[in-house]
């Protein structure tokens, strides 16, 4: 078992949330593959979008429905800070994941996330659990309370 998965596995465990986690030998690392390997609606599938905080240097995770795109000029002005684009080095340095297995939940350091209120109008959603080729099911209500997310609109 990957360090990333195990991570994903000890913050699911450590905040009391009883996830289920699928491995799949074909990759999930678009929404489309995730929803189909998990057999639910596109935008019940939560896509972890990183960003570059131009100012601070840092992360922001913006967690996102399946089908939705993150607007630039909404998630700046949500962040509080200009954003560009997080390079993998980035990305792998603080939240510890590739891409394409980027967690909402199990980062090396806090990072600030935010979460789109479409995932909100689910019973259960699914996430990345660390690499490309698990996911993992949770409330958004639970992810919303383990990931400190505020609950914003940033898409398109």
């Amino acid at each position: 078992m990957s360090q990333s998965l195990k991570r994903v596995q000890a913050a699911l465990q450590a905040a009391g949330v009883q996830a289920e986690i699928l491995g799949f030998e074909q990759d999930t690392r678009t929404a489309a593959q995730a929803a189909g390997m998990a057999g639910c609606a596109l935008d019940q599938i939560v896509k972890s979008i990183v960003f570059r905080g131009e100012t601070s240097g840092h992360v922001a995770l913006f967690l996102t429905a399946g089908g939705n795109q993150v607007s630039p000029d909404k998630a700046s002005a949500v962040a509080g800070e200009a954003l560009g684009k997080a390079d993998a080095a980035l990305i792998r340095a603080e939240t510890g994941f590739a891409i394409g297995g980027v967690s909402p939940v199990g980062h090396l350091s806090p990072v600030r996330a935010f979460l789109d209120p479409r995932l909100m109008t689910f019973a259960r959603i699914w996430a990345a659990a660390g690499t490309p080729r698990h996911i993992f099911a949770i409330s958004p209500t639970d992810l919303v309370r383990i990931t400190g997310a505020e609950v914003a609109d940033f898409t398109v």
